[in-house]
């Protein structure tokens, strides 16, 4: 039995929604969240494990594979064009490849579509890029970005770009749900011999630890751009948001007394992005956990998408 929301409206607002990226289908979860109904989902998707959860939960999606493969002169209306074109060549925190990288060339592939299919409302989502590479974007798609962190729905740190043509109600300015409300504990800020002991159980390079006022934690190296320790990443106090989700790196908060390092489990995880508690349940930790990364943020679209109730 799936655990996916149903939508509250009894008649379909959308005919056919067509997203593509699709990984485990945020964007269902979040059209059902917003109590906006549709008839058929289209989804373009070619990861196995992503494909298995989103099948498992909403067992009607229908899957297309490859985006690469797809014509517009082959699928019916659309109504709803979403995706999150994959972001490895735009991000800050990535090699800076921006369009030549192939797979943000697949950005092309949702202009294309977006072309052909000529839905009534589009939304596609990347994360904060160079301006150059944003303006590019906004010339394809003809609308201006909007800049939203999901902080003021969630208790994540999540900055992300949306270009899209649906009405907007407001963002709101902030919202006061933490890395506590998801874990369950508080703790107090601890001192660095303390971190460090812990620190070192994950890594065998050498290191120094900085703690802010709030109680953020990052162990660096000794350079002078103070590069962070992978193995461990930003340690979060409980009373603060977590660190983006990524799909290569789990957030991490911590216990005091005696001084803990806590890493965010599956279900941790699926709170902090929004999703139902168990809706990866279908694949193995590391994988739910690695599609969690590199899926949207429910809460945020679904505000997106409630500019249509």
């Amino acid at each position: 039995m799936n655990i996916a929301e149903t939508p509250t409206c009894t008649k379909p607002m959308l005919g056919v929604v067509l997203s593509l990226f699709d990984g485990m289908s945020c964007g269902q979860i979040a059209l059902n969240r917003a109590g906006i109904s549709y008839g058929k989902y289209y989804a373009s998707e070619i990861d196995k494990h992503a494909i298995k959860v989103t099948q498992h939960n909403y067992p009607d999606t229908i899957q297309l594979g490859s985006v690469t493969e797809i014509k517009g002169t082959d699928l019916p209306q659309i109504d709803l064009l979403i995706g999150g074109s994959p972001c490895q060549g735009f991000s800050f925190a990535g090699k800076q490849l921006n369009f030549d990288d192939p797979r943000s060339k697949l950005f092309f592939e949702f202009v294309r579509l977006l072309k052909e299919c000529k839905p009534k409302y589009f939304l596609l989502e990347n994360v904060p890029m160079k301006k150059e590479f944003e303006q590019i974007i906004t010339k394809h798609l003809e609308v201006e970005p909007i800049n939203i962190n999901s902080n003021v729905f969630s208790a994540q740190d999540r900055k992300r770009v949306y270009w899209t043509n649906l009405p907007l109600n407001k963002v709101p300015d902030a919202c006061d749900i933490y890395i506590k409300d998801i874990v369950g504990f508080e703790s107090e800020i601890p001192c660095k011999n303390e971190v460090f002991d812990e620190v070192k159980k994950y890594t065998s390079r050498d290191f120094q630890i900085s703690i802010s006022k709030k109680g953020r934690i990052r162990p660096h190296r000794f350079d002078a751009k103070k590069s962070g320790i992978s193995e461990v990443g930003t340690i979060v106090n409980p009373l603060d948001k977590c660190v983006t989700i990524i799909a290569s790196h789990t957030p991490k908060t911590y216990k005091s007394n005696p001084f803990e390092i806590y890493e965010l489990n599956r279900n941790e995880c699926e709170a902090i992005q929004g999703v139902p508690k168990n809706y990866t349940l279908p694949v193995s930790e590391r994988q739910a956990k690695k599609m969690l990364g590199n899926g949207w943020n429910v809460d945020t679209i679904s505000h997106i998408f409630g500019g249509l109730s």
